[in-house]
């Protein structure tokens, strides 16, 4: 055990406690991932803003968080989780405070960068801190809350902002979308100084500047043309790939080379343990599907069916409910059923969605979000099965001094395959918006089949892993 692990023992009452504000935490970067989306037509009005300019202030968010979630969680480890997730709170608060208040679009996409980067520094000292204060079947009861707390948030996001955007007014509502974090954040800061373990792993070692460079540089490049997809026509963007995968490759011989006279930036001898490397894999081709849901079918009951930004929110509140209970009761049985618990979950998540695919052709009009509800729902209950106990079992041969940096690079994968998924799913939703002249439903359909792949392939990968294994 690390040395920051002393202030709260095991079976100390604090470390629940300390658990909830983490997930206060969490669920509020989070949240700030999906409640945009419905904000963006009232983001639109109020700010005169274009379509690639609207498409950065979700993108931006998404490559800021996943460019700093590495590097964060290393600082982390070495010195205090603490002190860098109170200053990521601080820092989160106060960019939230200058989007509420901004008043040209460029003020607002720059307040979301600085936002996403907070929320990079605060999610892997969260991760960091569950392995440093639990043990056993207690930190698969924790990591189970956590994924709860994903869930809810990712689903809950466009429920929340229709509602804020509702009680605003179509043109200044958004602003709430931003105003809700400054009083919720605060209370976390103080009471993270409260209850979370002051101190860290104490070490003074290299930070290692030059992993940190050649992996954000890496992380920017492969990112960066996922999530303008639509913005940046032409040929060119996809030219960052080949130099994305070389300047990783780069870094990885770096690392090796790096570590073997001083403590790297990611310890590449993680991938050398089975349940790390099959959970990673696992995790972000399930995400490049997962979070493409919402995407689309916000999309699909708003622009295809003139749904209310609260009646589209509304209609995802199923998969909401089935995700929080689920990923509460897999953290609690997850040391026990181990990978085919995940396995089971990725099964009801095919199912799930093939049960909408089929709800959509048979319901008609306004009738759809009704039709869809027990299919939400049975693919919500499916995605609490995959994340929380996929978190645990991926990190439970992770020793806690390295708690941080290896959630941040599991997380790393998880903003990977999201702006994968959602630039492929997207982009063949709007091809077929455009091709058949606006069949808004067939658009979902076809996304959903996509999504449905991504599905597919990671429920490969985990029957791979339990026959494997056996």
């Amino acid at each position: 055990m690390d040395s920051a692990a002393a202030p709260v023992r095991h079976g100390d009452p604090r470390r629940w406690k300390a658990l909830v504000v983490c997930l206060v935490a969490a669920f509020m970067t989070l949240l700030d991932v999906s409640i945009v989306n419905v904000a963006l037509p009232s983001i639109r009005a109020g700010l005169d803003a274009s379509e690639g300019e609207l498409q950065w202030i979700v993108s931006g968010y998404a490559l800021l968080f996943g460019l700093v979630l590495v590097p964060a969680g290393r600082v982390g480890d070495a010195r205090s989780r603490r002190t860098l997730f109170m200053a990521g709170l601080v820092l989160f608060v106060a960019a939230s405070a200058m989007a509420g208040l901004a008043q040209s679009i460029w003020l607002l996409i720059l307040a979301r960068f600085v936002q996403g980067a907070a929320g990079g520094v605060i999610n892997p000292q969260i991760a960091g801190l569950i392995q440093q204060l639990f043990r056993g079947a207690e930190r698969g009861k924790a990591f189970g809350l956590l994924g709860a707390t994903i869930g809810l948030a990712t689903a809950a996001g466009p429920i929340l902002g229709g509602v804020l955007i509702q009680l605003g007014g179509p043109e200044e509502g958004w602003r709430w979308v931003f105003y809700v974090n400054i009083p919720v954040g605060l209370l976390a800061v103080f009471l993270a100084r409260r209850l979370l373990p002051a101190g860290g792993g104490g070490r003074q070692e290299s930070l290692d500047p030059v992993g940190v460079v050649l992996l954000g540089t890496g992380v920017i490049a492969l990112l960066l043309p996922f999530a303008q997809e639509r913005q940046w026509e032409g040929p060119a963007k996809w030219l960052l790939l080949p130099f994305a995968a070389a300047t990783l490759t780069l870094f990885v011989v770096w690392e090796l080379r790096h570590g073997r006279h001083a403590a790297p930036l990611v310890d590449l001898s993680l991938f050398r343990r089975r349940s790390y490397t099959l959970g990673a894999g696992l995790i972000l081709l399930y995400f490049a599907g997962f979070t493409a849901i919402f995407f689309i079918y916000t999309l699909f009951l708003q622009s295809g069916l003139g749904y209310s930004p609260l009646q589209a929110g509304l209609a995802i509140t199923p998969f909401a409910l089935g995700s929080g209970a689920a990923a509460m009761a897999g953290g609690r049985v997850v040391h026990r059923y181990g990978r085919a618990l995940v396995t089971a979950g990725l099964v009801l998540v095919l199912a799930g969605l093939l049960a909408t695919l089929l709800s959509v052709r048979l319901a008609a009009g306004h009738q759809v979000a009704l039709f869809t509800t027990l299919p939400l729902l049975l693919t919500g209950v499916g995605s609490g099965l995959v994340i929380s106990p996929n978190q645990t079992i991926t990190l439970s041969e992770v020793p806690p001094s390295g708690g941080g940096s290896a959630a941040g690079m599991l997380q790393t994968g998880q903003r990977m395959g999201t702006a994968v998924g959602i630039a492929a799913v997207s982009s063949l939703f709007f091809a077929t918006v455009a091709e058949t002249s606006g069949d808004w439903a067939l658009a979902f359909e076809h996304g959903l089949l996509l999504v449905g792949a991504f599905v597919l392939a990671a429920l490969a990968l985990a029957v791979f892993d339990l026959s494997s294994s056996r």
